[in-house]
């Protein structure tokens, strides 16, 4: 589970890099729940508020992306991964 967690964390931070302006402040936080048929990794994707907009694009096309491609990743293991992306003031 930490394998998967760190290679799924390394992935969305890559790329979301170069589409913010302050890669340097995104954080991700993990936490992993049982479902009723398996488990479910729920990542938090925390960036400064000026950048989340730019990460989940226009009409949230490029979010909706992010996070097909982290599902697929965990479906391959038998785990349903869900990602939010949120800023760090609404957290504080």
């Amino acid at each position: 589970m930490q394998q998967l967690i760190e290679s799924i964390g390394k992935y969305l931070l890559a790329v979301i890099s170069p589409l913010v302006k302050h890669p340097e402040a995104a954080e991700l936080r993990a936490a992993v729940g049982p479902t009723p048929d398996s488990l479910r990794l729920r990542l938090r994707l925390v960036l400064k508020k000026e950048d989340v907009a730019l990460v989940i694009g226009r009409n949230g096309m490029t979010a909706s992306a992010i996070r097909s491609l982290a599902k697929s990743a965990g479906e391959k293991r038998g785990i349903k991964v869900v990602v939010h992306i949120v800023s760090g003031e609404e957290i504080a």
